[in-house]
């Protein structure tokens, strides 16, 4: 009797696919790998693949006919054009009832135009997010898979034996249709970008206000680790800043130039935000200051003519204006750093939310909060609150409002204010710490300046607006003396 062929391909072995792999083989699950050039797929075989059952192709035709039906191939391979590219090739060798898996960071449009491209042919398209860098793809990712309902059924024993695995469950969940899988990856990546911001602002604050070396900046992390703010960057944070360039005997994030690069999924969550009308000023800040980071040239010139504040003082009155010695400045930005990072994952939930209604996906805000417990790059503790919070009211507008949450937002916000006090006396931009608390001051506000807005824009642009003293729409006629007695249906045409 023949040995049973595998259901499992990968295509696609840079880091992230050759690891996926071997944690794919390891949990049990034959696959067979092919990438484009054979010298890779013939390395990574007699290399980190070799002993692990795991075989490899030539040619996609020899993939397809290797892999028993229904097959389950999985793409690593980058986003864009090369997973078109692959798809085209494939697509017409594979029989109906056959899964793809699309594993790389696509933008989720993308994601359901092939997902509808393949469902003509009789193929099921999923769209998953994998988060955790090449040790989660290895030894446990968070999974965000999203599609037809019947290939993540079909998928959900090989996913949920790879993923993370914390107290609450494997990192994986079924997300919903079309794109959503891809969406929520992109929702992360984008509090990701916000979460990097405030922890770099933060050390800035550290280093230049406090005048604190990398390393004792690095002990200061690691205890922050052990409490509200444990999280998977901040442990990061802690080692990159205590870690010593062999060259120079310096700590190596002194050496390394401060342009910080970026994929796209920052922007990407930015624009569907104003889509959305959802709005996620921190994530926003966050690509803003990657993107001035990377003009040094003009940074330096900038730096020999534009003047910020004298120096207000020294350590001691830094630590003074944080709130008293240096413990007390060091626990202010501890809370600074806490509130700013919950309103920041306040403001990727409520896209989630909004995208979930317009695109009518029905999100699980709990679950997604859930998954992101293990394997991907912004597992942090304070999850649980979030899981807590959705699952008790799956209707909340905004995480902020939660009672927990709102109280320790209460409790922290002190923090905030003072560390961005002080940054602005020392120069120091803090543009995503700012973000996060003008979002909490703008939520709390029962009255806005935006009625000046609206004055402003029907008097030059006869835009209308409403009233807090009677129904219907209005408009004023501001340049007669004439008014109307009674609300008046106007049209916008001009913009603004």
């Amino acid at each position: 009797m023949s040995e049973q062929r595998p259901h499992v391909g990968l295509i696609g072995l840079a880091v992230m696919g050759e690891n996926l792999a071997l944690n794919i083989a390891r949990n049990g699950f034959p696959l067979v790998v092919y990438n484009r050039t054979t010298v890779r797929t013939e390395e990574y075989l007699a290399g980190s693949a070799a002993g692990t059952g795991i075989t490899g192709v030539a040619t996609l035709p020899d993939l397809v006919a290797t892999l028993e039906p229904p097959r389950q191939i999985i793409l690593m391979v980058k986003a864009g054009v090369p997973v078109d590219a692959v798809l085209t090739e494939l697509a017409p060798l594979l029989d109906p009832g056959d899964i793809v898996v699309d594993g790389g960071n696509s933008y989720f449009r993308d994601s359901e135009r092939r997902e509808a491209e393949l469902a003509a042919q009789n193929l099921m398209f999923v769209g998953m997010g994998v988060s955790g860098g090449e040790l989660g793809a290895l030894w446990g990712p968070s999974l965000m898979p999203g599609g037809p309902r019947e290939a993540y059924d079909i998928l959900e024993p090989m996913l949920t034996a790879i993923a993370a695995t914390t107290d609450y469950g494997p990192c994986v969940t079924y997300i919903g249709p079309g794109g959503s899988g891809h969406y929520v990856k992109m929702i992360h990546n984008g509090i990701e970008y916000g979460d990097m911001q405030l922890i770099a602002e933060t050390y800035d604050v550290m280093r230049r206000a406090l005048a604190m070396p990398a390393t004792e900046i690095a002990d200061v992390f690691a205890a922050w680790n052990t409490r509200a703010l444990e999280s998977y960057l901040i442990e990061v944070t802690s080692e990159v800043l205590r870690f010593i360039d062999t060259e120079t005997g310096q700590p190596i994030v002194d050496v390394i130039l401060d342009a910080a690069e970026q994929k796209g999924t920052g922007r990407w969550t930015i624009e569907s935000a104003l889509e959305l009308a959802s709005p996620v000023p921190t994530i926003d800040a966050a690509v803003t200051a990657r993107n001035l980071s990377a003009l040094r040239g003009l940074r330096v010139q900038a730096s020999e003519v534009l003047m910020g504040p004298k120096s207000p003082g020294g350590v001691s009155d830094a630590q003074a204006m944080l709130g008293g010695d240096a413990d007390a400045a060091l626990a202010s930005l501890e809370s600074a750093l806490y509130f700013s990072k919950v309103s920041s994952y306040a403001q990727g939930m409520s896209l989630l939310a909004a995208a979930s209604t317009t695109y009518t996906w029905d999100l699980n805000l709990s679950e997604i909060a859930r998954i992101w417990t293990g394997g991907c790059i912004i597992r942090a503790a304070f999850l649980a609150d979030i899981m807590r919070a959705y699952s008790e009211n799956p209707e909340l507008t905004n995480l902020l409002l939660d009672v927990n949450v709102a109280r320790k937002s209460d409790e922290t916000v002190g923090g905030a204010r003072r560390a961005i006090a002080t940054a602005r006396s020392w120069g120091i931009p803090v543009p995503g710490t700012s973000s996060a608390l003008d979002y909490f001051d703008t939520l709390r506000q029962i009255a806005l300046p935006a009625n000046l807005i609206q004055a402003q824009r029907d008097f030059f642009g006869a835009h209308t607006y409403l009233r807090t003293d009677r129904e219907g729409i209005h408009h004023t006629l501001w340049h007669g003396d004439e008014q109307p007695s009674e609300p008046v249906p106007l049209q916008i045409v001009t913009d603004a």
